[in-house]
């Protein structure tokens, strides 16, 4: 699934592609993938708009069309692609958006679970789905104070990383990058972790989640950001999908364990605390 860093890969990728362009036409394949669901709405709402900006929030792309918002979710396998008026429809093809001057945005997603969803200006930070949504390892509220009144519960601290109402962004690759960087075990109970060691896993986040931008994301699996570019992440991974070979640091073997269902990895030596 594409995490925090893929998709900052895909706006950065796309904006310049499509900034100040002007939609003409909408096709919709499969309708559920839409909010509102009603095609001639979702078509009247966004025909005759043109991008001012992309941006993102979390996992979200945000489209910024003057008055209305766009947001993307690309759940498993969503990707975009760029092609013209002759481009044909591909496989998996599910929403194409004509512009102006003849240029097409295509979504692409074999798996259906992607959503387009319109919204009103106003309302990104105060309507599902961002009410409750955390700071990004980046923000200056992501505080080591903020961080260690959040963990007062029992949950193990990897699912508490997950939790995206807490720090947002960090998906299953990058909180297993992040706990190794903190030297704090996947198990350990949220409430025990000190604050200094909440100071740690904010600059771990920071650290990890910056790196992965730099390289355009982790290419796992069948990951690759919307020109079909594979991001490079994957090569710095210091023990996720690294099961049974050598730590980095103190050539220990790397453990694969389940958190909550989640595949697992981590060193039993660098990460005892």
């Amino acid at each position: 699934m594409p995490e925090l860093p893929e998709v900052e890969t895909v706006r950065r990728g796309l904006e310049p592609r499509v900034l100040n362009k002007t939609i003409q036409a909408i096709t919709v394949h499969y309708l559920p993938m839409i909010r509102p669901l009603s095609l001639d709405v979702f078509k009247a709402r966004l025909i005759g708009k043109t991008i001012a900006a992309m941006r993102r929030r979390g996992k979200y792309l945000v489209f910024d069309l003057s008055d209305i918002i766009l947001l993307v979710h690309l759940r498993m396998e969503g990707k975009f692609y760029l092609g013209d008026e002759t481009t044909p429809k591909m496989t998996h093809e599910h929403i194409r958006y004509t512009f102006t001057d003849g240029s097409v945005l295509i979504y692409h997603d074999v798996r259906k679970f992607g959503t387009h969803t319109i919204k009103e200006v106003d309302a990104l930070e105060t309507t599902h789905p961002f009410i409750n949504l955390g700071y990004e390892p980046s923000d200056i509220r992501l505080t080591a104070t903020y961080l260690k009144n959040k963990l007062k519960t029992d949950r193990k601290i990897k699912t508490v990383l997950l939790d995206q109402s807490i720090i947002l962004g960090l998906g299953n690759i990058y909180v297993d990058e992040v706990l190794f960087c903190a030297k704090i075990r996947p198990t350990t109970r949220a409430k025990r972790v000190s604050l200094k060691k909440c100071r740690s896993i904010i600059a771990c986040s920071q650290k990890v989640i910056s790196k992965a931008i730099q390289l355009g994301g982790s290419s796992i699996r069948s990951y690759t950001d919307s020109l079909g570019i594979s991001g490079l992440f994957q090569n710095e991974l210091n023990v996720h999908m690294r099961e049974g070979e050598l730590c980095y640091t103190c050539q220990t073997p790397i453990k694969k364990i389940k958190v909550n269902g989640r595949g697992t990895y981590y060193c039993s030596k660098c990460q005892q605390y």
